[in-house]
């Protein structure tokens, strides 16, 4: 007998909403798709500012992204046209008192240890502190006993200060958006084990050529399209509700009435919470990081030598931006165009003007280039509540609501991974099969 198609309605059209839109289409379900905002993508997104389509924050991915990649090309985008894929790498501007480390193309580890043997402006004691963590963890099958800091393990593993300060803390801020002082180690150690302790392709740093809305929830919206579904954007869900009959009641802000056999709430915590006003449900409570993404606009022609930088920050001095990407190298219409990203900032309302100035003149100064100093406009945009506070044995919620028909998605739920897109991905994948298990029980 042939299972009863259902008819499920997923709240939020972010990466993990999409996710669990395409899963459920995969699987011939009837989907329908609401987000709020007029635009799919979430808190990753592709944003307008004079005439460019920008990110609302300059993104990674990482080639251990496995569930991210397979449902890219389920939606049929063209990894190789999306993507300029590096091998590791954390390289500093050559007058930036930093490091150059490089995996080259080798199998796995080999391509580590020749990284590091060829690795500049490190000293014998962080090529050695670096070689025994990566031993280290590995035996220890990247897992804690208990979970503790970033800053404690790298104690722990007698870690070099310059070694921290060039890799292990750039690293833990730009995977984890939360300063390695109050980061989880086990989660660190998570991204590092699907990373560093995998393939070498697993390694690779991808950087999309696309903007995030076309990388892949577009994509998602005409796949499910395509097989009947309804995309409903500008459209936000005021309450839920069960009725008599075990089915799922919803209402918009247009005081509009539909019902489904199942719902996927994948939207933030906070909207989540007042979503499962009538279950009774209560998610544990989440602290949020900022990501703030400075867009610097440079002549055309203008470019660095590589599409993309670690810089030293450092507040203090005003050297605020941790990574630098040369976005003309990336976006062909994009020409001059620079992307400085400052990850869990400690002051987000900064002055953006004074902010700017700051920045530019760190870049001048970073690449020894006086014309940087000058752009010729600039864009901040801040993310307030870009990513939950990743720290040490955070309770995450589970996928499942213990509810018949009600699950979540967010990058926010249970899962090995901070709040990624590769996190949001998995977590709208497993809310979508909870989803479809619950319904079948």
């Amino acid at each position: 007998m042939a299972k009863r198609v259902k008819k499920i309605a997923v709240i939020g059209g972010g990466w993990a909403g999409c996710a669990a839109a395409v899963t459920l289409t995969q699987n011939g379900h009837q989907v329908s798709l609401f987000e709020s905002a007029k635009t799919l993508g979430g808190r990753a997104r592709g944003v307008e500012i004079n005439g460019l389509t920008v990110d609302n924050g300059q993104h990674i991915l990482l080639g251990a992204y496995q569930q991210s990649l397979k449902l890219m090309r389920t939606v049929g985008v063209d990894l190789n046209t999306a993507f300029l894929r590096l091998p590791l790498q954390m390289i500093y501007p050559e007058h930036d008192n930093g490091m150059h480390f490089v995996a080259p193309r080798l199998p796995a580890p080999l391509h580590l240890l020749m990284a590091l043997w060829r690795a500049t402006g490190l000293r014998r004691e962080d090529k050695l502190a670096l070689a025994r963590f990566s031993s280290t963890a590995r035996w220890m099958g990247w897992q804690l006993n208990t979970d503790c800091t970033v800053t404690e393990l790298l104690q722990r593993f007698d870690q070099t200060d310059r070694l921290c300060r060039l890799m292990w803390n750039p690293l833990c801020i730009a995977a984890l958006n939360t300063p390695a002082e109050r980061a989880s180690a086990q989660v660190f150690l998570n991204v590092l084990r699907d990373s560093l302790g995998a393939s070498r392709a697993a390694s690779d740093m991808l950087l999309p050529r696309l903007n995030l809305s076309a990388l892949f929830p577009q994509k998602a919206a005409e796949f499910i399209q395509s097989h009947g579904a309804e995309v409903a954007c500008s459209s936000a869900i005021k309450t839920i509700r069960k009725d008599d009959v075990s089915r799922w009641i919803m209402e918009s802000t247009q005081q509009q009435e539909q019902t489904f056999d199942g719902v996927i709430i994948a939207t933030d915590a906070t909207n989540a919470q007042r979503l499962l006003s009538n279950t009774g449900l209560t998610l544990p409570s989440l602290t949020y990081e900022a990501i703030t993404s400075c867009y610097l606009q440079y002549a055309a022609g203008t470019r660095l030598p590589r599409p993309m930088y670690a810089l030293s920050d450092n507040p203090q001095q005003q050297r605020w931006g941790q990574y630098v990407f040369d976005r003309g190298q990336l976006h062909d219409d994009q020409s001059g165009l620079f992307a400085i990203v400052i990850s869990a900032p400690e002051n987000h309302q900064q002055d953006h003007l004074s902010l700017a100035n700051s920045i530019a003149s760190q870049l001048a100064d970073s690449f020894r280039r006086t014309e940087l100093a000058s752009p010729q406009w600039h864009q901040i945009i801040t993310e307030k509540r870009a990513t939950f506070s990743c720290t040490p044995a955070l309770q995450r919620p589970p996928n499942s609501t213990g509810i018949p028909g009600l699950t979540l998605a967010g990058d926010y739920t249970q899962g090995d991974y901070p709040a990624t897109l590769e996190g949001a991905i998995r977590s709208g994948i497993h809310a979508a099969n909870e989803v479809i298990s619950s319904l079948h029980d």
